[in-house]
């Protein structure tokens, strides 16, 4: 089976046909708060990064794959390297599936064949995340995969209601995804 997909999904490279899935998904103020996004996306800024995507990901030092059901080829969210450094050979990691798709194992699976791409193909060492605390379902699936909490960083998202902690995690390159 290829590196990017199993039985379930498949991870690729954004397409033009993804434009007004990820204009909904980025220009969702829910999501604003817990990422460092001030304004709305437009859809020309959202086609330059579709048109750019095949860049190399240590020029943009970053790589956004979209989350794909095999069986429909229904794109059901994203997952993100981001501030890819290849001197110390980390990355960060976000991921975000449609609500419409959650509860389902599309996160867990996603996140387990971007791990494997990441340390096997890549050749990274570390991959970290930021959560905020309050967000125990993403806090408990990257547990599963492997990631372990490092510290919290006190208000360190200003949000509606308040600053809020978020928690550090991390997880170290491990012979079971290479």
């Amino acid at each position: 089976m290829p590196l990017l997909e199993n039985n379930r999904i498949r991870l690729r490279a954004p397409e033009p046909e993804d434009l007004e899935l990820l204009y909904g998904w980025e220009n969702d103020p829910a999501i604003w708060e817990i990422g460092s996004t001030l304004s709305p996306y437009s859809r020309y800024s959202l086609k330059q990064y579709i048109a750019d995507a095949v860049n190399d990901i240590y020029e943009r030092k970053q790589l956004r794959l979209i989350i794909e059901l095999k069986e429909t080829n229904t794109a059901v969210g994203t997952v993100d390297l981001y501030d890819i450094d290849p001197h110390h050979r980390r990355a960060g990691v976000g991921i975000l599936v449609d609500t419409a798709h959650q509860k389902k194992g599309y996160a867990k699976s996603a996140l387990n064949l971007l791990i494997g791409y990441a340390f096997s193909f890549i050749k990274l060492h570390q991959l970290f995340a930021f959560i905020p605390i309050n967000n125990t379902r993403s806090l408990r699936l990257f547990e599963q995969c492997d990631f372990e909490t490092m510290g919290v960083l006190k208000d360190w998202l200003l949000t509606t209601n308040g600053y809020m902690d978020v928690a550090v995690v991390s997880c170290l390159n491990n012979p079971n995804y290479s």
